[in-house]
């Protein structure tokens, strides 16, 4: 027996999508089943790369879209399987992102002859680290598979339209030093002390605030930690701050990096992480006609999130889905009803007006 019926509501299937385990790394059955699902719709072309499943219209129509969801999720926490409770549906993945994903499993085998042509991508490992991310590997293996006029990536949004996203970008700022004896100090140089300059710039540091499409994206530049010394008699030799920048999307990395530079000029910097941030594109069309359909104001992601996988590939790209981001990965994780049933009613007017 099929383990998914896509042509039940929406509840019943996210529950059913739900009950599937796909821990990241282990997201076979789930893959089989949604790639046995939708081999049996006549109207979708369906490739598969490992544990990746892509579907295609190929209608001929002016314009293509990309909607997107991943089928992993964090570890459980005595939340599995689901559990409907009144107007609330809970369980692993519920919120991150399964609700999204029974949506998009839905409406791709519901909606046979949609408005424009879609791409309807089922991707594995979103939730470890970025080399297992399918929809990153298919960008940078198989990019042909993603071009689009415009990308919805069904992260949970409140129900709302998030543009775009932040580019994140991680560093440590190293200060040295020379040890010696804690009781003879003046023998030393206090790596530590000397990190007093980088937290002092960090104080005095004015973030910037930038509108792209209508919408401000605000930038932040943080010490999100610090480490440094020897032993309690010691005077340390180096001490390190781990900033975080944020940035918005109308920087690209190297000039993300390159203002982070001329903030700590005079210090050794080393990049440990950085990822790009994903430009909002809502004057496309079909963004423009899907922002109208939703009948709401767009927001800026604060956060990076997979759009910027997208961006990469010059395809504007919002984050719309179900559930609130702030139960994500939470042993209460849950997502409203209503969150479901409107989602999937107003992508459904979108792909068919």
């Amino acid at each position: 027996m099929p383990l998914l019926d896509l042509t039940a509501d929406v509840v019943t299937l996210t529950a059913a999508v739900v009950d599937i385990a796909s821990e990241s790394h282990h997201e076979q059955v789930i893959a089989d089943e949604v790639e046995a699902r939708l081999l049996e719709l006549d109207h979708l072309q369906v490739v598969r790369d490992g544990h990746t499943i892509i579907a295609r219209t190929e209608l001929g129509r002016s314009s293509r879209v990309v909607i997107a969801g991943h089928l992993d999720t964090v570890p459980a926490n005595g939340n599995f399987p689901s559990r409907l409770d009144g107007d609330v549906l809970h369980g692993l993945g519920t919120c991150d992102m399964k609700g999204g994903v029974a949506i998009a499993l839905h409406l791709a085998a519901t909606v046979p002859d949609p408005a424009w042509d879609v791409t309807w991508v089922f991707y594995e490992a979103e939730e470890v680290a970025a080399e297992f991310n399918g929809l990153g590997r298919i960008a940078r293996e198989r990019p042909e598979l993603l071009a689009a006029d415009f990308a919805i990536l069904m992260e949970p949004s409140d129900a709302g339209i998030e543009a775009g996203c932040q580019g994140t970008l991680r560093v440590d700022v190293t200060t040295g030093g020379e040890r010696a004896h804690s009781a003879r100090s003046w023998r030393g140089s206090n790596a530590i002390h000397a990190a007093g300059e980088v937290l002092a710039r960090l104080r005095a540091y004015e973030p910037r605030r930038v509108v792209i499409d209508g919408l401000e994206y605000r930038e932040g530049l943080n010490a999100v930690g610090i480490s440094g010394g020897v032993a309690g008699n010691v005077i340390p030799d180096a001490c390190t701050v781990t900033v975080n920048f944020r940035f918005a999307p109308d920087r690209d990395e190297a000039a993300a990096l390159a203002h982070v530079q001329e903030v700590f000029d005079g210090f050794d910097l080393v990049v440990t992480d950085s990822a790009p941030g994903a430009l909002p594109g809502l004057t496309a069309p079909a963004a423009a006609a899907f922002v109208e359909a939703v009948g709401e104001s767009p927001r800026p992601k604060y956060g990076w999130t997979d759009v910027a996988q997208f961006s990469v590939l010059g395809v504007p790209a919002v984050n719309y889905g179900p559930g609130d981001p702030n139960f994500a990965h939470k042993a209460n994780e849950h997502v409203p009803v209503e969150h479901l049933h409107r989602v999937e009613r107003r992508l459904r007017e979108w792909l068919t007006t």
